[in-house]
């Protein structure tokens, strides 16, 4: 069998960089759109899905994730009653609360809570890109939010 050359060899250190994302929105449109939106960026990877607060945690049980981008609002719990889960069961798993509500206040319960992120849904698209990358890389990130003081958590 052949060496690989550079170019493969580049090719499999990015692969092996990917973000991976587990997708969390009981609506089947916002995660196929989210999956389409990832799958343009050569550093993350939607490696999976989940439609309400139960199928998150059987996800959650099977892998780890990098970044779990969460919906505020499930069928059978509110995302953010999912954060302590999260975290107890899988400790140092990156989470971005997507809501529809932009109200500052949900964002700062959401980051209390043991959010790293928070994008609105009215934002533009590439704050979700934005805000993915940020928490996978240690950040926090808060978007569609009016700036607070000391220059917020953004």
């Amino acid at each position: 069998m052949a060496g690989n050359g550079p170019e493969e060899e580049e090719e499999e250190e990015r692969e092996a960089r990917r973000i991976e994302v587990l997708v969390v929105d009981d609506h089947h449109m916002v995660r196929q759109g989210l999956r389409l939106l990832m799958e343009g960026e050569p550093d993350m990877a939607v490696a999976g899905e989940a439609a309400s607060g139960e199928e998150t945690v059987r996800r959650l049980r099977e892998r780890h994730w990098d970044v779990v981008l969460l919906d505020i609002t499930l069928p059978d719990c509110c995302g953010l009653d999912l954060l302590e889960t999260i975290g107890k069961l899988r400790p140092g798993t990156r989470v971005v609360i997507l809501s529809m509500y932009s109200a500052a206040e949900y964002a700062d319960e959401a980051l209390a809570r043991g959010a790293s992120g928070y994008v609105a849904k009215e934002d533009a698209a590439a704050e979700v890109v934005e805000a993915v990358r940020a928490v996978a890389g240690g950040g926090r990130y808060v978007s569609g939010l009016p700036p607070r003081g000391g220059g917020g958590p953004h």
